[in-house]
């Protein structure tokens, strides 16, 4: 694609790396083919070239966005799905976050629209505020009827029920051997900690039993991506520098061999603070570091441990459906490794037909965009309902809280069932099969 930048647009760091980007285009069209809001609406603007397009036009001639430009940038679900198909090695994910944060920068919603972003901004990633807002749902569930939109679909999402926890909770994590083999830490999330804390449970518990020392930081609240995929640059940037430092702190101290993600989505961010923080003097050597170390917890497991199954204990094979999350498959590239995790069970793991196609989470997607992600949910439910699993394994908890609204199958972490049938209890949301 031809750019044409000028000289001085280009000494800015955002605007030289997506002139970059832009340039690897030869605009074949083939990331329509597995863009999920191009399939559904057909329209060139919602589709990963057309959507380049728009951001050009924006940052190369200083344009002010317009409010049909924003709505064709705010339906992209930033899947990635394109990133895997493109021929060329568009790093559409990198353009399309320049883009958010030139829209919200230079463009000025609705005051409902700000008023209600600038809320999911400030709670989400809160995880004590955010257990309040889910307790408070369940009274606002027996009115929803008198709730519109937006934040009828977030009463929609809100977990039926949320397990305690199992473990004390404590920073450190013993390994279960005298001598540890690896060292982690491991990033406890916002949303996850408080609606699935079994998911950290299980991670901890497999961990120590093979030998790894486990610490977490419950300082660390949020990754940053929330505020990231919503454009807001610097309330990310705040998480993100409060995250490589208490990281990099104990990575000089007392060592880490990993920082671990249970959350594909998190993981995904984590591993691009590199790139984030490429030009910032400060920053820059600690973000690489902090990148480089950054590992899903199927990637770690499948690379770095030898696990004892233990196929006797759990006699009952089992026909499991794999959910490849899009941070997972599109953003980290990280497919196989569960896969042959859960091979290792003994059970029959069974693909997903479109299994490449988003689910309609993505973060907040499923609360802005509720139509979409309600169309979106309802083709990922039809093609699992093809294959009749006993239940779905996903290593993403953005896709377990959508798909379970759909779906009456049983839904449960990767890493639950990696626990489970490595000598952990068998996950709770399994106990009627």
């Amino acid at each position: 694609m031809q750019t044409n930048f000028s000289e001085d647009q280009l000494k800015d760091k955002d605007n030289k790396s997506s002139e970059k980007i832009l340039r690897k285009c030869v605009h074949c069209g083939m990331c329509n083919a597995t863009c999920p809001t191009f399939n559904i609406l057909g329209d060139e603007l919602d589709g990963p070239r057309g959507r380049i397009y728009l951001i050009k036009e924006m940052i190369e001639k200083k344009k002010v966005p317009t409010k049909k430009v924003v709505s064709h940038i705010d339906r992209c679900l930033s899947c990635y799905a394109c990133m895997t198909t493109c021929p060329s090695g568009v790093n559409y994910m990198h353009l399309i976050d320049h883009g958010r944060n030139y829209i919200e920068k230079k463009y000025k919603r609705p005051f409902s629209e700000r008023i209600f972003r600038d809320f999911l901004s400030k709670t989400l990633p809160k995880p004590n505020i955010f257990k309040f807002l889910i307790l408070i749902s369940k009274i606002g569930k027996i009115f929803k009827f008198l709730i519109p939109g937006t934040l009828g679909a977030m009463l929609d999402l809100a977990p039926k029920k949320i397990y305690g926890r199992t473990l004390k909770s404590q920073n450190i994590y013993k390994a279960e051997r005298k001598k540890p083999t690896a060292r982690v830490a491991l990033l406890i999330g916002c949303v996850q900690r408080v609606v699935s804390p079994q998911i950290n449970e299980s991670t901890i518990r497999i961990l120590t039993r093979h030998g790894v020392e486990v610490i977490t930081m419950p300082e660390i609240e949020c990754c940053g991506s929330l505020n990231h995929h919503l454009g807001k640059e610097d309330l990310a940037k705040e998480s993100f520098k409060k995250n490589i430092n208490f990281w990099y702190d104990e990575y000089l101290k007392n060592g880490l061999d990993a920082i671990i993600s249970n959350t594909s989505g998190c993981g995904t961010t984590l591993k691009d603070y590199g790139f984030i923080f490429r030009e910032d003097k400060e920053f820059k050597k600690k973000a690489k570091k902090i990148s480089d170390l950054t590992k899903d917890i199927s990637e770690f497991l499948d690379d770095n441990l030898k696990l004892n199954f233990k196929k006797e204990k759990n006699s009952k094979k089992y026909n499991i459906a794999y959910h490849s999350a899009c941070s997972m498959q599109h953003g980290q590239k990280v497919h196989k490794q569960p896969i042959d995790l859960l091979s290792k069970t003994g059970n029959k793991i069974l693909n997903i037909p479109d299994g490449h196609i988003c689910c309609g989470s993505a973060g907040t997607y499923n609360i802005l965009q509720t139509d979409l992600a309600k169309t979106l949910l309802k083709q990922k439910v039809e093609n699992i309902n093809k294959i009749k699993p006993d239940f779905i394994s996903t290593g993403n908890i953005g896709c377990m809280m959508q798909i379970s609204n759909g779906i009456n199958i049983p839904i449960v972490h990767t890493v639950e069932l990696i626990d489970w049938y490595t000598g952990g209890p068998k996950p709770k949301n399994l106990n009627s099969i």
